[in-house]
């Protein structure tokens, strides 16, 4: 792989959602965006949280709950959701599920 560029050829095959429990691995990382990547066993959550930095969520297989602020919306396979800095939110797995976050610094 060149070091110009990073190519990933299916994100949602980057991790396996465990049987029990939240796994997570960055992908990315550099002075700009940081680029993880997430699987969630159903039932699953991140509690409410805030981040200094915007984000983007990006759900790549299963489906989810997440609380953006005082809204809850489902997010399913292609969901994408932009979110301030600063903006409280949660996720919860409803099935297992794999999830792209993208941190702007």
């Amino acid at each position: 792989m060149s070091e110009a560029y990073t190519h990933i050829a299916d994100l949602a095959k980057t991790i396996e959602p465990p049987a029990d429990g939240t796994l997570s691995r960055t992908l990315f990382d550099d002075e700009r965006v940081k680029v993880v990547v997430f699987g969630f066993s159903a039932g699953q959550e991140l509690s409410e949280h805030t981040s200094s930095k915007p984000a983007i969520l990006h759900v790549l297989s299963g489906n989810a709950r997440l609380t953006l602020g005082a809204d809850a919306v489902a997010a399913g396979p292609g969901a994408w959701t932009w979110m301030p800095a600063g903006l409280p939110h949660s996720v919860k797995a409803e099935t297992p599920v794999v999830m792209l976050l993208t941190l702007l610094k």
